[in-house]
C-alpha cells in the first residue's frame, strides 16, 4: 500500500554537503491530502494520552505542532532560537556536529502540564534530547514526542531511552 506522506517526501542527495541524503518536506507542506495526513497521523498515537500542551520547536515544529494541538483540545507553545522570545525565558544549549546552538521557551509555559513536542525531523537527538530536557527544566511532564521523520541510522531515538517516540515516516 502506498504511503502518501512518504510518497511526498523528496530526497536530495548531497544537500547541504556531499554525503548528505537531504529529505525535503516542502512537496508535503504543498499538497493539501498529504498534509491533512502527516498531521492526523502525528495526533493519532496521542489520542488518548491526556496532552495538555502541545510543544513546536522552531520553525517546522510549528507547522505541525499548532494543528496537532487542535486536533488533541491542548494549547500550543513555541519552543524557539534564542532571544526570539519577548518574556522570561529557560535555555538549554546543546552541541550539533558544526557547532552548539540553544532553544528558549517561556518560564510560565509548561509547568505542571503534560507536554508533546512535536517537530519535523529526528537524526542525531541533540535538538530533541535538548527540548526534552527544557521540558523537565521548565516543570512540565513529558509525555512524549511526535516527529514527522525519523532518520533512523543517525541513532536519534537512542538519545531519548526514557521518551515515547513516535514517528509518521522512518527511514533507516
Amino acid at each position: 500500500m502506498a504511503d502518501v506522506v512518504a510518497d511526498l517526501i523528496r530526497s536530495i542527495p548531497d544537500h547541504p554537503k556531499p554525503g548528505i541524503l537531504y529529505r525535503d518536506i516542502t512537496p508535503l507542506l504543498a499538497s493539501a491530502s498529504g498534509l491533512q495526513d502527516a498531521v492526523t497521523r502525528l495526533a493519532a498515537p496521542w489520542v488518548d494520552a491526556a496532552i495538555d500542551l502541545v510543544v513546536g520547536i522552531e520553525a517546522r515544529g510549528f507547522i505541525f505542532g499548532t494543528p496537532v494541538a487542535g486536533m488533541l483540545e491542548a494549547g500550543f507553545a513555541p519552543m524557539r532560537k534564542a532571544g526570539k522570545l519577548p518574556f522570561d525565558t529557560f535555555s538549554q544549549t546543546y552541541e550539533l556536529e558544526y557547532g552548539t546552538d540553544t532553544l528558549e521557551i517561556h518560564v510560565d509555559s509548561v509547568a505542571a502540564k503534560r507536554v508533546l513536542i512535536i517537530d519535523d525531523v529526528l537524526a542525531t537527538g541533540g535538538t530533541a534530547a535538548a527540548a526534552a530536557g527544557l521540558i523537565a527544566r521548565a516543570g512540565g511532564e513529558l509525555v512524549g514526542m511526535g516527529f514527522l521523520v525519523e532518520i533512523g541510522a543517525l541513532g536519534g531515538r537512542d538519545r531519548l531511552p526514557s521518551t515515547r517516540v513516535e514517528a509518521v515516516v522512518r527511514y533507516d
